[in-house]
């Protein structure tokens, strides 16, 4: 058999399972079902970092992040949000200019699953630059392969990345050697997650595996 017959072959022949399916698990990232997928790479990536997490810090929509990995190093916590009925707002205003953060701030800012909400991200980072102290760092997560959210952030979704685009955007403000990118995931992962699976539905071995091009998630530690 021709390798093209037979590689047709094998296709027809595939037992899909559950997931010969037309739509997902779930609309919701897996939360409706426990840990999204997503969620496992970007506390693991906060987890390896943790020692970046110190001093004053700045986290968008609360602290949940720069509490629980930053614990008794953080001296003051606040929490940037677009709108004020956030209550756990310290920080009122937009990442694109925020005039109302002087320079030099902060020393860690964390920016999880954010900034592909912003159209014009490269002032969003230029924010970033300009309100981090000097070897201050900047712990930021995009999404990869995803659903798009129905939420009420759907309306601002803006960008899809990948690691090339990542570092470049953070390279062309930060300086080449001052940002590190870095891709999780993997093929199974990847479709776990396309599919609204959580963390519970794959084995720590399979979350784990490394496939660098499924870039299901893009993390990315900046230091000005």
């Amino acid at each position: 058999m021709p390798e093209t017959s037979r590689t047709i072959a094998e296709t027809s022949a595939w037992d899909w399972g559950d997931l010969r399916r037309l739509r997902p698990v779930s609309r919701e990232f897996g939360y409706d079902r426990g840990l999204p997928v997503d969620r496992y790479y970007i506390e693991s990536f906060l987890e390896r970092n943790r020692r970046d997490i110190t001093g004053r810090t700045l986290e968008i929509g609360d602290d949940e992040y720069t509490r629980r990995f930053g614990g008794e190093r953080t001296t003051r916590r606040d929490v940037l949000h677009v709108h004020g009925r956030n209550p756990a707002a310290t920080i009122v205003g937009d990442l694109v200019e925020a005039p109302q953060i002087a320079d030099a701030t902060f020393d860690c800012i964390v920016v999880t699953q954010t900034l592909h909400l912003i159209f014009d991200i490269e002032s969003a980072i230029a924010t970033l630059h300009r309100t981090l102290r000097p070897g201050g760092v900047v712990l930021a997560t995009f999404p990869g392969i995803t659903q798009l959210s129905e939420d009420e952030w759907s309306r601002t979704w803006s960008w899809a990345f990948d690691s090339r685009l990542a570092r470049r955007l953070f390279a062309a403000r930060f300086g080449e050697q001052n940002v590190a990118v870095d891709v999780q995931g993997n093929l199974l992962a990847a479709a776990a997650f396309l599919h609204g699976l959580a963390t519970a539905d794959l084995t720590p071995e399979q979350l784990d595996a490394e496939d660098p091009p499924c870039e299901l998630l893009l993390t990315a530690r900046a230091v000005r």
